[in-house]
């Protein structure tokens, strides 16, 4: 029954016994609908035979008898029986590979089948013209609710197919970073997750927190898993410069780091490569927060920050004579010391890079003189002392 201020359902206005007096022509109705459909509507044709075909067939003629049992009452647009199958139809639709712009219009090409050739039905039999006003609402709201019902079915089978595929990416990005898995088992987690892997690919780390609408773009992109506290991206590799520089964009202010590229077996590497970098960006020179990077560009610093123990005690050996001065002291050293390495010993670029005068760095190279003695002559021991300058960053973490 209608609620209690709601308005009649249209067919509530026709003859009760209308269903009776159209019976003869609804067969033929149907067959029209059902053969019309698939040359109206390509996407269809394929459809014409077959199961899903034959349950397209039903629906129709299933639909039409619920349409014809309305006249004269106030009942619900759909039966349990005819809801269930118009939703069948729908997520149909999902499975079967179509929009659903398919289906909305294949019930609106029905829709005009049925109203003309039940209305030329009506008028043979001598009608009124308001029966045929309130057929044709009537079939029009009834294509409405068929619609909406069909329309919901799809959307969730849509939502819960995202959610199967989702996961099954998931298990994929999980199987290629942990490098164990056979080919075998990687083509088939490929093809139930429906990501065919490329001969090339790059991992991205960033933040286990990520803005919803990055994790979108993320999706369109790769494999998106979050793990022990970082979200991580395995994607295809950029083809070309323009590819890597849109990649960037994408990424930018999430603090991306893009791993090295590689081939399937080797993502675990990309991926350690990606996070030893992703641990030393507030050392980093020249990298604004937030700013997605590339490792490549800075693999001197994944190689500086692999064995950190080891780079803290040859700090500890190389920098010794700077050990008797304050911090202040030892700091003016230190960058002074790394300038001169930089500069090979040319005041006016040191002066300007300290933002001292020239005679200053005079005077403190001489000091250095003082405190290393002839090991500044020494190329191995220059070497190990840029080592443990360029290092100092990732060993006190940005002193």
């Amino acid at each position: 029954m209608p609620r209690s201020g709601a308005p009649s359902p249209p067919w509530q206005a026709l003859p009760a016994d209308l269903a009776d007096a159209l019976a003869p022509v609804v067969p033929g109705v149907a067959d029209r609908i059902i053969g019309t459909v698939p040359d109206q509507i390509p996407a269809y044709a394929a459809a014409r035979d077959g199961g899903y075909g034959k349950k397209i067939a039903f629906g129709v003629r299933t639909a039409l008898g619920q349409l014809l049992s309305l006249p004269g009452t106030s009942r619900r647009t759909l039966n349990p029986e005819t809801r269930d199958l118009m939703a069948s139809l729908g997520a149909g639709e999902f499975r079967e590979g179509r929009t659903m712009d398919h289906l909305l219009g294949a019930y609106r090409l029905a829709a005009r089948i049925a109203f003309r050739e039940l209305s030329e039905e009506c008028a043979r039999q001598g009608m009124a013209m308001g029966v045929v006003v309130d057929l044709g609402e009537s079939i029009w709201a009834y294509i409405d609710e068929l619609s909406a019902v069909s329309a919901q079915a799809y959307a969730a089978e849509q939502s819960a197919r995202a959610g199967v595929l989702e996961r099954h990416r998931a298990e994929l990005a999980a199987a290629l970073l942990h490098g164990t898995a056979a080919p075998a088992e990687i083509d088939r987690l490929s093809v139930v997750a429906d990501w065919p892997v490329p001969e090339r690919l790059t991992v991205a780390v960033l933040p286990e927190e990520v803005d919803p609408a990055v994790r979108a773009v993320l999706v369109r992109r790769g494999l998106v898993l979050e793990r022990g506290g970082e979200t991580v991206l395995v994607a295809p590799s950029p083809r070309s410069p323009a590819v890597r520089r849109r990649m960037l964009d994408a990424l930018a202010g999430t603090g991306a780091v893009v791993g090295p590229t590689v081939i399937p077996s080797r993502v675990p590497t990309s991926h350690r490569v990606a996070r030893a970098l992703a641990a030393q960006r507030p050392g980093l020179p020249g990298v604004a927060e937030g700013e997605a990077i590339l490792a490549e560009e800075h693999l001197g610093a994944v190689v500086l920050g692999a064995a950190p123990e080891v780079l803290r005690q040859l700090s500890d050996r190389v920098l010794a004579p700077l050990d008797g001065l304050t911090d202040g002291k030892r700091r003016a050293m230190e960058d002074t010391l790394a300038s001169w390495l930089r500069h090979w010993g040319q005041r006016a670029p040191m002066a300007r890079e300290l933002s001292v005068h020239p005679q200053t760095v005079g005077y403190r190279v001489g000091r250095l003189r003082e405190l290393f003695g002839d090991v500044l002559e020494d190329p191995d021991a220059r070497f190990d002392l840029e080592l443990a300058l360029r290092g100092r960053a990732v060993v006190t973490g940005g002193l």
